[in-house]
């Protein structure tokens, strides 16, 4: 059986690298060492024990001297190089498969350089392509205690779930210094948080009026985010002392059944689509390339037969050529030596008729010299 792949994405100062240690440990305890990965290039000191750290690939600071960047380009450019050789990191994982049940990811504390650059979705499809892949969204819950701070955090995790579109838990970190149950609430009730829109100071003035335009635009999302939030599952959770790590473990098992049920089966359906366009393209390649053959063999031959190239087909009513209007004029060749002077309206008659009788004899079967001696008889 594949292990259960959990990626931890957290906003900076959320604590998701204390609760990459605690869940470690936790894991540890329960005879189930996960296989750790750690793929922050920044972070000066991890505390856990990584199997595969992308510091020791990447050097951050030599990628910022080399490249001239700031640290947020030198962290998306790490990912970049690491990204490269992602495949061996697959390969790493798989060969450990029977032995570990769990896989852990620790991201950037910049969220953005992660979720929204090219290598962080790279990292992701080739985990999720693989194993099955929860998202662990990690929120410092004392900080949300407001609910536009609330709310703004929501949103981010709602765009974070169509990105990546992948299972989903919300891990409400730090509840032992507020506890989670409000957010939870907020999140079942719409009321509740209706309530405590109204008694927020932050949006309203202290006499209690409110702000209008802020007001209800933050309702507007709150209603917006109620199908987003029965998407989920929330745990709250203490990295400092442990407490909802058991809770949080259920929520993985019941995502990686959601994953095998729906993620994986529309994941597979995806890549069947594609595979039977890719079958269709080259056998239509194939088809071409042996009439090609066929009728190259046909001319050497003798035979007269055209050639179909690969933007024409049998059934093409112009065969490859673009319709032609039927008020569009003519085209009018002329000789190189004539084009200089043109025969145009104020032609003598006599001349025109001398000079299309000469074309329209020598067209079929006269050669290019015959032609163009023709020409020169006209102009005299």
């Amino acid at each position: 059986m594949a292990p259960s792949t959990v990626i931890c994405i957290g906003m900076a100062g959320s604590g998701k690298t204390t609760f990459m240690q605690r869940l470690n440990s936790h894991l540890h305890a329960k005879k189930s060492p996960p296989y750790v990965i750690n793929l922050d290039p920044a972070v000066l000191k991890v505390p856990f024990g990584a199997n595969i750290d992308i510091r020791d690939s990447v050097k951050y600071k030599k990628v910022m001297e080399e490249y001239n960047l700031g640290p947020n380009g030198a962290i998306v450019t790490s990912l970049n190089l690491f990204a490269t050789k992602i495949d061996q990191v697959i390969k790493l994982v798989e060969k450990r498969s029977d032995k570990v049940e769990n896989v852990i990811i620790d991201t950037p504390g910049q969220i953005e350089c992660f979720i929204w650059s090219a290598s962080g979705a790279i990292i992701t499809e080739a985990f999720a392509s693989t194993f099955p892949t929860v998202i662990a969204y990690i929120v410092d819950t004392p900080r949300n205690s407001s609910p536009t701070t609330f709310m703004s955090n929501m949103l981010y995790a709602c765009s974070i779930l169509y990105k990546t579109k992948l299972p989903m838990i919300i891990v409400f970190n730090k509840s032992d210094v507020k506890n989670a149950d409000f957010a939870k609430e907020w999140m079942q009730d719409f009321e509740t948080f209706q309530r405590a829109l109204s008694e927020d100071q932050e949006l309203n003035g202290e006499d209690g009026t409110s702000s209008g335009y802020m007001s209800s635009l933050v309702n507007s999302m709150s209603l917006m985010l109620e199908e987003f939030y029965s998407q989920l599952d929330v745990v709250g959770v203490s990295s400092y002392t442990g407490e909802g790590f058991d809770e949080f473990l259920g929520a993985v098992d019941n995502k990686v059944d959601e994953y095998n049920e729906y993620y994986k089966a529309e994941r597979e359906r995806i890549l069947k689509e594609k595979e039977e366009k890719e079958n269709k393209r080259q056998s239509s390649s194939l088809n071409k390339l042996m009439k090609d053959l066929d009728i190259k063999d046909k001319n050497q031959e003798g035979k007269d037969s055209e050639v179909l190239s690969d933007y024409e087909s049998e059934d093409d009513e112009y065969q490859g050529e673009l319709p032609r209007d039927e008020d569009e004029v003519e085209r009018e060749y002329t000789f190189p030596e004539d084009r200089n002077s043109e025969v145009n309206d104020k032609t003598d008659a006599d001349l025109q008729s001398r000079y299309q009788a000469a074309f329209d004899a020598t067209a079929k079967n006269a050669s290019s010299k015959t032609a163009e001696s023709i020409a020169e008889y006209i102009k005299r």
